[in-house]
């Protein structure tokens, strides 16, 4: 668990959190392979910069968002919090679904072929969730449940693996804590915060570092997830370029080979991986709500759910589409004419 990587020199204690950075190389790494898989259709690449900044940043909102409405508690005393991004809180799903919306706005202003741009979007957005949940790892946000696995990995003392296992967890029906923390580890004897570390007893240190107090080994969830991410984004891009060779062969027709059945797959393949690997994380609480299918279910768990449900939906829609004419791509201007003038 690395949060801060570095600190930038001749600055005021300014850190490179490594969250954020692993954010931007997963945000560069996606524009390229847009970029790269869309030359055929782009007239202009700068589009897609632009396209890939505005959803990058209607990402983050969204995912602020949906946190703050499911925790809205946390900020009722004090709205300014809202705007504390760097202390933590945004949830992923939430993200995806305005940054998708920002992006099919900006297409239809533009007049650009929405299904084939959304088709590289796909595995641009896998590609970068692929970074980013190497970012989660190192933040230690995102955790598992504990696990006697050999894989297994313990967070140090006052990481939110750790808080979460000396705490009761309501949200999860966890009404004691997992590890019993004696109440002088805590500020003022009480279980309203750990103190810090630098405030430990030599004995105190050891017993949190290697003693009966350490960290419970839990599931690396966020790699499980980088890891899915990756197979994904592959997946998808084999897809895509199934449906390159079917469009480019004379009269040949594949099943959903038509413009934008590479997005709607997106939401078929995404949905069973994060219902799976949320039954080994420890953190997102769980949903009973009207709207939840699966009730006691994580609140993800059922959000993928309907995920699936679209997906299955746009993949019908696409694939009773006709799939237009294909873009002649970057506008080229005549060119000057070589032939000389004859003389009078």
């Amino acid at each position: 668990m690395h949060p801060e990587l570095f600190e930038v020199p001749l600055t005021d204690g300014l850190t490179v959190k490594s969250y954020g950075l692993m954010m931007v190389i997963g945000f560069l790494v996606a524009v390229a392979i847009i970029r790269r898989l869309s030359r055929k259709f782009t007239p202009d690449p700068l589009l897609i910069t632009n396209a890939a900044l505005y959803s990058l940043i209607a990402g983050v909102v969204g995912a602020r968002i949906f946190y703050v409405a499911k925790n809205w508690e946390q900020f009722s005393g004090d709205p300014l919090k809202i705007f504390a991004i760097w202390e933590g809180g945004l949830i992923l799903l939430g993200g995806v679904f305005l940054a998708i919306s920002v992006i099919l706005i900006y297409l239809w202003r533009h007049k650009l072929p929405i299904r084939r741009y959304l088709d590289v979007l796909a595995i641009g957005l896998f590609a970068a969730l692929a970074f980013g949940r190497i970012g989660c790892f190192l933040n230690g946000c995102c955790y598992g449940k504990p696990t006697g696995s050999d894989w297994g990995v313990r967070f140090p003392y006052g990481s939110y693996a750790y808080r979460s296992q000396v705490s009761s967890d309501l949200s999860r029906n966890r009404g004691e804590p997992r590890l019993e923390l004696p109440g002088d580890f805590f500020e003022y004897g009480q279980t309203n915060g750990l103190k810090p570390f630098e405030e430990l007893t030599d004995e105190q240190k050891r017993q949190v570092t290697e003693g009966p107090y350490r960290c419970l080994a839990v599931h690396p969830t966020q790699l499980y997830s980088s890891a899915a991410a990756a197979v994904c984004c592959l997946l998808l891009y084999l897809f895509w370029k199934r449906y390159n060779r079917v469009e480019s062969a004379k009269n040949a027709r594949g099943p959903f080979a038509k413009p934008g059945c590479t997005f709607a797959m997106l939401f078929l393949v995404y949905p069973p991986v994060r219902f799976t690997i949320e039954f080994v994380r420890d953190d997102n609480p769980f949903e009973y709500a009207w709207w939840a299918l699966y009730k006691g279910g994580t609140v993800s768990q059922n959000i993928v759910i309907w995920m699936f449900a679209l997906g299955v939906v746009l993949m019908a829609v696409f694939s009773m589409m006709k799939p237009g004419t294909v873009p002649t791509g970057v506008r080229k201007t005549p060119r000057a004419s070589t032939r000389q003038p004859q003389k009078a």
